[in-house]
């Protein structure tokens, strides 16, 4: 099998490279350069796709005797990714960078681009396992990411490898270490990979600007004034700088943005509990299901899980929580779980309790 191992600079697709090498494939290495400035994009162990990543790849390469190249994808990452990022929060969202740049660099990008060139398969450093076409959780539950790959749909997943599924971090550092590569004990990046200093809302305030709006209770009552609803995300409590506290002296939290009035919602941290969640933009890993069925979701990378009743209509889907969740934001990823077995995804459009209170913003 001819393999386009996808070398980041990390230890994980490093160990990913080598196993593929040691399964008797065909394997050619290439680190994808992100950045045009690329030393912008690392901080300490903070982001990515620095020079010094890609030079760590190509050492990696040299010492499995492989072929090695650099792709430039900078273009396509800001549009698809960064762009993207912007947007949704523009829009009131809270994206997920890392899913989008699975979904759209390295499993359409990079994976068309290696299809048309023979390669029949791309491999990565994920933590999580494929068998059979279908897609399940890492043995190693701390690093687990069949969460940003459950956007992928069955005929990526067709062609992808996974090497490491079956092992924990711990296990994979060693691996490196056995084998030399000088990446084994070099740490894992954090964050948001294009925001390196991890200032997130500095980062969207020089893009955005200030637009300065109220910050209201659930009935409307003015409690503050903010420079832009981008600065903030669903569940957040930090930051609010209220004028006003709350009559019973508990915190408050955001509730919900609404970009087009510029209004900021916040509440009680109970009202920040959902028992439904309406998605769009499904991807089914299996055959789409016409009837309501029951399956464990998470709303979050890292997040809880929680037992559901899933009901699919079309391009469209609601999902009835068992167990509440907070802080559930639009613009996440809804993944439905058959135990370990990823069944698909969807895009969070809104989340709530029908009993919830209006909220006059006029």
């Amino acid at each position: 099998m001819k393999v386009l191992a996808a070398m980041s600079g990390g230890v994980d697709s490093a160990v990913a490279a080598a196993r593929a090498v040691a399964a008797g494939w065909d394997v050619t290495g290439v680190h994808l350069a992100l950045s045009r400035q690329p030393a912008t994009l690392r901080t300490g162990s903070r982001g990515c796709c620095s020079l010094e990543d890609s030079h760590d790849a190509r050492r990696t390469a040299d010492i499995l005797g492989i072929p090695f190249y650099v792709w430039d994808f900078a273009e396509r990452f800001q549009s698809d990714v960064i762009d993207n990022f912007v947007s949704e929060y523009e829009a009131g969202r809270t994206p997920n960078p890392c899913l989008r740049c699975n979904e759209q660099i390295k499993f359409s990008a990079l994976l068309d681009r290696a299809l048309a060139l023979g390669f029949d398969a791309v491999a990565t450093g994920h933590h999580a396992r494929l068998t059979d076409g279908r897609l399940y959780r890492s043995v190693d539950a701390a690093k687990d990411q069949s969460y940003v790959l459950a956007v992928l749909t069955p005929e990526q997943l067709a062609h992808a490898v996974f090497p490491l599924g079956d092992s924990t971090k711990d296990q994979v550092r060693a691996e490196a270490a056995e084998l030399g590569l000088a990446v084994a004990s070099k740490p894992d990046s954090h964050d948001i990979c294009f925001i390196a200093d991890g200032d997130t809302q500095g980062f969207l305030a020089r893009r955005l600007g200030e637009r300065p709006g109220r910050i209201v209770d659930t009935d409307g009552a003015v409690l503050g004034e903010h420079a832009g609803t981008h600065h903030f995300t669903v569940g957040q409590r930090k930051g609010l700088n209220l004028t006003t506290p709350s009559a019973t002296g508990q915190p408050r939290y955001v509730l919900s943005l609404q970009p087009k009035s510029n209004t900021v919602v916040v509440g009680s941290a109970a009202d920040l509990e959902v028992s439904e969640v309406r998605c769009d933009r499904p991807v089914w890993i299996a055959d789409p299901p016409v009837a309501p069925f029951d399956c464990q979701v998470q709303l979050r990378a890292h997040g809880m899980v929680s037992d559901a009743r899933v009901h699919p209509s079309g391009g469209d889907l609601r999902a009835e929580l068992r167990q509440s969740q907070r802080g559930v934001a639009a613009g996440q990823a809804l993944v439905m779980y058959d135990g370990d077995r990823v069944l698909g995804s969807a895009t969070i459009v809104s989340a709530g309790q029908p009993a919830r209170p209006a909220v006059s913003t006029g």
